[in-house]
């Protein structure tokens, strides 16, 4: 069993890895250096409580981590602004004249807007996803009714449906230049991760040659929501329409839960059964990870050490390169 207990994501130039309740985003910056900027994570007991539940813990990681994604996105965003904007220059010049209270004011007044921003971005995603990915391949299987009259083939449909469109929309955006480049340093943070688990020290060659693919990556924890999805509302069903819909929302968090718990078990081990059943999320990975070049795996070389002693990890799991 290889398991670093360390996980990431892409951001816009730059790499965020996350160990524990700590996490590190570093981004290369348009000067070409690398900032690293590391956080800790301030949790309640009762949140705490939680992540020890199966299930439970896997919709409290999805809110979190899509939380978290998202201020990690906006700070690395933060360093590709317009310098030359007029605006942008005035507003610089004019803080240089606020006295050390009048800042200290007005970054606590500029976090609570950020706070208020990123929550209302994370509920906006939320609704537009529901809406893409359930609510529209519902409507659309319900056209199939004049045809078929199995309930368990319409709800199949509506899966196959659902799991297009998903597909559709990661090859749509995976066109743009700048999912691109997100792509790249997605397979970045992959490798870091697996030349870790490797037992190989953690150099820009070796990173080079690890997988880009891995088996606890966003991407397939969303792809088996799809496929979970299609068995659940296959074999979970009600007459009214209304309570059809509802249902599928309701049964959203069990999913995600029933999802992570798969992800996280075939994040720990190696065998199979499990491997075979992570097929489908390591396939999904061909299209939302690319090859990174040195500088990016630079920068996810420097998220991982801001957060991570990997020699000691290697040395206490007795993991070495085969």
């Amino acid at each position: 069993m290889k398991y670093s207990g360390i996980g990431g994501q892409a951001v816009m130039e730059g790499v965020m890895m996350q160990n524990k309740d700590t996490y590190a985003v570093a981004v290369r910056k348009p000067d070409h250096e690398i900032d690293v900027k590391v956080s800790k994570r301030k949790n309640s007991k009762a949140l705490d409580a939680v992540r020890k539940i199966p299930i439970l813990r896997g919709v409290v990681s999805f809110v979190d981590s899509l939380y978290l994604g998202m201020s990690t996105l906006m700070y690395s965003a933060s360093f590709f602004e317009d310098e030359d904007d007029e605006g942008t220059l005035a507003s610089k010049k004019k803080e240089k004249e606020l006295t050390a209270e009048e800042k200290k004011k007005r970054a606590a007044k500029e976090k609570k807007q950020e706070n208020a921003m990123l929550g209302g971005t994370v509920v906006l995603s939320i609704v537009i996803a529901l809406a893409l990915f359930f609510a529209l391949p519902y409507f659309l299987s319900g056209l199939f009714k004049k045809v078929i009259s199995s309930q368990m083939l319409i709800a199949f449909i509506e899966g196959v449906i659902r799991l297009a469109i998903f597909l559709g929309y990661i090859a749509i955006i995976s066109l743009t230049p700048d999912i691109k480049r997100t792509f790249m340093y997605h397979g970045s943070e992959h490798k870091c991760i697996n030349c870790i688990e490797h037992g190989l020290p953690l150099t820009v060659e070796n990173v080079r040659k690890s997988s880009k693919h891995h088996k606890r990556c966003g991407t397939s924890f969303l792809l088996i929501v799809m496929l979970i999805s299609i068995l659940f509302f296959m074999f979970i069903r009600v007459d009214s329409k209304s309570l059809q819909l509802l249902l599928r929302l309701v049964l959203i968090p069990v999913i995600a839960g029933v999802s992570y718990e798969f992800i996280r078990l075939a994040g720990r081990y190696d065998n199979p059964v499990v491997n075979l059943l992570s097929v489908p999320g390591l396939l999904m990975q061909r299209m939302t990870t690319k090859e990174p070049d040195d500088e990016m795996i630079e920068v996810g070389i420097a998220s991982v050490e801001a957060v991570f002693d990997w020699k000691k990890w290697q040395e206490e799991n007795n993991v070495c390169a085969h």
